[in-house]
Parts: structure tokens; sequence; C-alpha cells
């Protein structure tokens, strides 16, 4: 009778789905970034729904099992954003059980300006000093030749996105790792699917990073994911997104590790419930069993997904390609399968790029930036008290930085001025990226 009663619900739902949601609709503005959701989800999401199990549960488990299979890892964990999943990586190097590999207080780690504000929030946020180097133009991503001279006796690790999609280049910033036994995250939350040399992103460093928001490859709404090969990186990765405790049981399940009640811990007494005990400073990540069912469904139809983002990623190379005299156009990093998030196009001056944004805008095309431009012109930074360094400069205040600071980074200021992207996600048909390309076109025509 539940599975009869079950199924009717469903069928109400694909019905209304059909009625609401299937109908194909004229697309006005052009959004840069999109999720695109079939009835497939939608009956997922009621699935968990029925299950009323409010945490995470059985599509939880369901989605970490199939993710890892994907993406070739031993280990994935879900967490409540991308942003969550980059706190995540980075608080679990700061763990006491990594012995003198641990990041303490003043240690540096590198990346780059031209960057997301939550590949670098956590770094200043646990008290680390971060460290920028400039960025290559065409690619987008650290020029991997300036790292080297950047690394002082302090640095224990390097954190960088991959672009949009389009990979850094992993053999060279892998070598540096194993030479200065750094630490290498991979922020893959805009690169979900690509592949360097045929491995996924993201399961290349020791931690990688993955995004579910609705932009993304493939959405939850809110979520991410934290991957690993390191099962003593996954346990405690497990600890500081569930609450900083030691157990690792499943919601509703007691006594995984057999020894409940066996342990003596901190200075707590022998056999205290292992179920509450805290062995880090942690915090509350987890996802819904609602998020995981989308995830689930979604994860399917993501070969399809990445097949389209590249399809209109290529169109929109060739169509753009006779206007190289005036844009720069994306260069894939060599060796990469690129799993594009967008298409960054740069203007070369004198070209403005705030006026093509404008124009695009106003003819309903949507634009984004290349994120924070210049993160070191940011509020975020300038206007608070932060130890940082650039390239291989002496350690600064955020305060103090000049123009003279910035010249350090001239790639990085030439991607803020002259940088921006459009979508190529997969609800776009040529008929917008025509549409887009057009305009590209009539711009230049009229301000060259």
């Amino acid at each position: 009778m539940e599975a009869e009663l079950r199924n009717k619900v469903k069928d109400a739902v694909k019905d209304y789905y059909d009625f609401v949601y299937a109908k194909p609709h004229e697309i006005n503005y052009i959004p840069a970034s999109g999720k695109l959701l079939k009835y497939e989800d939608l009956d997922a999401m009621i699935d968990a729904s029925l299950d009323m199990w409010l945490t995470s549960g059985r599509f939880n488990d369901q989605f970490e099992i199939e993710f890892a299979k994907y993406l070739g890892v031993k280990y994935a964990l879900s967490t409540n954003s991308g942003s969550s999943a980059n706190l995540l990586a980075l608080s679990a190097l700061t763990s006491y059980k990594l012995g003198d590999r641990r990041l303490k207080k003043g240690d540096e780690v590198i990346s780059v300006a031209a960057a997301f504000p939550t590949t670098i929030n956590p770094i200043i946020q646990h008290g680390l000093i971060p460290v920028f180097v400039d960025c290559k133009i065409g690619t987008y991503n650290i020029d991997a030749d300036k790292i080297e001279e950047a690394i002082s006796s302090k640095t224990k690790a390097i954190f960088l996105a991959h672009t949009l999609g389009n990979s850094y280049e992993l053999d060279k910033i892998k070598k540096l790792c194993e030479k200065h036994n750094l630490w290498l995250i991979e922020d893959s939350c805009d690169a979900l699917g690509g592949e360097y040399k045929g491995a996924k992103l993201g399961t290349i460093g020791h931690i990688g990073t993955f995004s579910f928001y609705p932009a993304h490859h493939i959405t939850m709404g809110e979520g991410g994911a934290v991957v690993t090969n390191d099962s003593e990186l996954y346990r405690i990765i497990i600890s500081f997104r569930d609450w900083g405790r030691d157990c690792w049981c499943k919601p509703g399940k007691d006594d995984t590790c057999k020894k409940r009640f066996g342990m003596q811990l901190g200075n707590l007494p022998f056999g205290y419930d292992h179920k509450y005990t805290y062995s880090h400073i942690g915090f509350n990540l987890k996802i819904t069993d609602w998020q995981a069912a989308l995830g689930c469904a979604q994860l399917k139809q993501l070969p399809d997904f990445l097949e389209k983002r590249s399809k209109n990623a290529k169109y929109l190379m060739d169509k753009l390609s006779d206007l190289n005299e005036y844009l720069i156009l994306p260069e894939i990093t060599y060796g990469c399968k690129p799993s594009w998030f967008g298409f960054l196009i740069s203007v070369k001056p004198p070209i403005s790029k705030q006026k093509l944004v404008e124009y695009l805008e106003c003819n309903g095309v949507g634009t984004r930036q290349l994120f924070a431009g210049n993160i070191l012109r940011q509020p975020m930074i300038v206007d608070n008290d932060i130890q940082l360094r650039i390239g291989n400069s002496d350690i600064l205040n955020s305060k103090d930085l000049t123009e003279e600071h910035y010249k350090l980074l001239p790639n990085t200021d030439f991607i803020m001025n002259n940088t921006f992207w459009v979508g190529v996600f997969p609800a776009l048909s040529e008929k917008e990226l025509s549409r887009i390309s057009d305009l590209i076109h009539k711009f230049i025509e009229v301000n060259k």
C-alpha cells in the first residue's frame, strides 16, 4: 500500500511538472550561468520528501559513494556549499593529528588574487598568511613558473582554483609540492568533470573541493563536497564537518568503531561515550537528504551537461576567432580537458571592457567578472589588518598596500580591468550563443 501511494504521488508530480515546467519558453535575457532541471530531479526530491528523513540519510550515502566512484577517489564527503568545502579542506590541514605537517598560525599558503573570496578566506580565518602569485593571461591560472620563488621556510600549502574549468599546470605544481613538502588543495568548484592528463580535476592534490550551487556543473541548490584518497584526512574532515567530534558514525548509527565505551581521550574518564567526544573546534556543515537526492539525479546527467558545455564553448571559440585583433580568447592548458564553467574573454586596449559589458547587459546578455578581479584591491582586504605576501616580497599589512605593490601582479590587474565571461551552460542553444557573438561583433565594429 505504501509503495502504491508513493507512486500515485509521483505520478501526480509528473503531471504537474509537464504542465508547469516542460513547456518550451523564450529566453529574453541570456544569463551567464544557470541550472538545468528535469522531471527526474523533481522526482528525486519528492522521493526524499516522502521519506521524511530530515538530515543526511540514504540519498546522501548514495551520493557520496557515486560521486567518489565518478571521480575515482576513495572518499567523498558532502557539505552544504563549495565555500564550506574550502573551509573544511583548509581546516583539516590545521589538525594536531597531522603532527609536524599541520598548518599553524603564521604559516604561509600560496594562492592567486584573481580568485573567488572563499578560496582566500579560510587562509585568513585560520591566521595563516596568503602569498599571492601572478596569473597567466589566456588560461587565467597561476603562473606555475613563478611559484618557487614565492616559497619560503614558512610556506606549507598551495591552495588554488582551476579557473572556470580549465586546469593549472598540475605536473609542475605537484612536483613543487613534493620537493618542498607542501600540501595541495585543488579548488575544483568550477571544474567538476574536467581532466588533466586523464585524471579528474580535484583528485590529483591531497584534497579536492566542489560546489553544487545552481550556477555549477550539477546542483543541489546549495551544496558541495570534499574528496581525498587519504584515510587520515578523511577522518579529520568528517570531524570538522560534524561538530568537531572524534566519532565518525553516520546520523542514526552507533558504535561504528566498536569501541564506543572503550577509549580514553583528552582528560575525559575512560569509557566516556565516543559519540560525544570532540577532537577539533569544528562546525556543522552537513546537507539534507533532499539536497543529496537532487545531487544523485543531477550526477546521472553530468556527462550530457559536460558535452553540451564543451560544444557551446567551441561554438563561441569558432564564432569569435575572427576578432583576435581585439579580443583574447581562452587558452586551454596543455594536457587539460576543460569542463567549461564559463567562457572567458579579455579585451585588448583601446577596447573598453566596461563599455562592452554594459552593452551586452543592456542587450540581454548576462556577464560576470572573473570573481574578485584583484582581491588585494577589494575592501575585504584593504579595510582590514591582514598579513600577506606578494611573490617573494616581505610580509606586509594590507592597510599598507600601494600601487607599487599592485605592480607585482600586472596580469592580475589586467584581468580586473580587461576580462569578463559569458555563459555556456547546458540550457543555452546555438540561438542564444549566436546572439552573444553577434552583439560582440557589432560592438567591436563600432568601437574598434
